[in-house]
């Protein structure tokens, strides 16, 4: 068995993956040009990314293993028949730890209480001389909204139950029955009911036709004043300059972002957005890291040093998308 790793992040778990494989292996890495003269005899192939050159150059590939759950870089219509495509998760436990840490800076003002107190500001009752500020809110008792109830979905809903938040949910297909914890399961076309009624509105869908733009002016105009938003799915699900310009207006009271409208092209320094979310105090910005964690590196890298196994035992790999 011959694997190749393409990319940054896929080159990350290849010693994770190397020494979870039980079965003799070459391994190969590069980026993902680099790697396109070396594919020739891989039968398994890690990479975020996948085209059509990629395709040609490796006749043999059995296994397109994308390092994490998003395939939005793979052209799927690229894949030669015996080519099967398969993603992992494993983020899901520290992206939900995120999510209810990025509410609880959001409501309990960390940011701006950090800055000032840097000042010598006190925004508290303590301060001599002002009045105290407005009582901060608790999880407890509110309405948490999430828009994707999968893996993530389903792991932050159990963490909000703890903090007592009444909870609901929409995804694309309804299972049969409610369940727990949540308070209401509905369909995509549901948003527009549930939206007035949340306190927290978290995104964790996957981008596809259906999603991209899926919050633009008109739906979150139907958020709630002091409503807060959080987005780990994909940045243009939300529409940018609709989310800029509720924020900059107050019309919600904030939000916590960590996928974006510009990634790096280089080692320069570059702003995530077209719009200058970082001038605004009432936006939590973090750089695509809430499901860098130990957990997952380690979980991702037992799921495809297993899935290279079974590829070898000529057996379906788990989490597999297409054949």
């Amino acid at each position: 068995m011959k694997v190749a790793f393409a990319g940054t992040f896929s080159g990350q778990l290849r010693a994770a993956v190397q020494a979870g494989v039980s079965i003799p292996c070459e391994f190969v890495a590069a980026d993902e040009a680099a790697i396109v003269p070396m594919l020739g005899d891989v039968d398994v192939l890690v990479s975020m990314g996948f085209t059509q050159a990629m395709a040609d150059a490796a006749p043999h590939l059995a296994l397109l293993q994308a390092p994490g759950a998003g395939l939005d870089r793979i052209d799927v219509s690229a894949l030669r028949a015996q080519t099967r495509l398969a993603n992992v998760y494993g983020h899901e436990v520290g992206i939900a730890e995120y999510i209810v840490g990025a509410m609880i800076s959001l409501s309990r003002s960390f940011i701006h209480q950090d800055s000032e107190l840097r000042q010598g500001r006190w925004a508290s009752q303590w301060a001599i001389g002002r009045p105290a500020p407005s009582l901060l809110p608790e999880l407890a008792g509110k309405t948490l909204l999430i828009l994707g109830y999968g893996h993530i979905g389903e792991a932050l809903a159990q963490r909000a139950a703890v903090f007592g938040m009444r909870i609901e949910a929409v995804r694309r297909n309804l299972p049969d029955g409610l369940p727990a914890p949540l308070a209401r399961l509905g369909t995509l076309a549901d948003l527009d009911e549930m939206l007035p009624g949340a306190d927290y509105v978290v995104v964790t869908l996957p981008l596809s036709d259906e999603t991209r733009g899926l919050l633009d002016a008109r739906r979150i105009s139907r958020m709630k004043p002091a409503a807060r938003l959080v987005n780990v799915g994909r940045a243009v699900i939300i529409d940018e300059q609709a989310l800029y310009e509720a924020l900059a207006g107050r019309h919600i009271a904030g939000a916590a972002l960590d996928v974006w409208y510009r990634y790096p092209t280089s080692a320069d320094p570059a702003l995530p957005a077209n719009y200058p979310f970082h001038e605004l105090g009432n936006v939590l910005m973090t750089p695509h890291v809430s499901g860098w964690t130990e957990g997952m590196l380690a979980e991702r890298a037992r799921i495809i040093a297993g899935n290279i196994e079974r590829v070898a035992r000529g057996e379906e790999p788990l989490n597999l998308i297409a054949h």
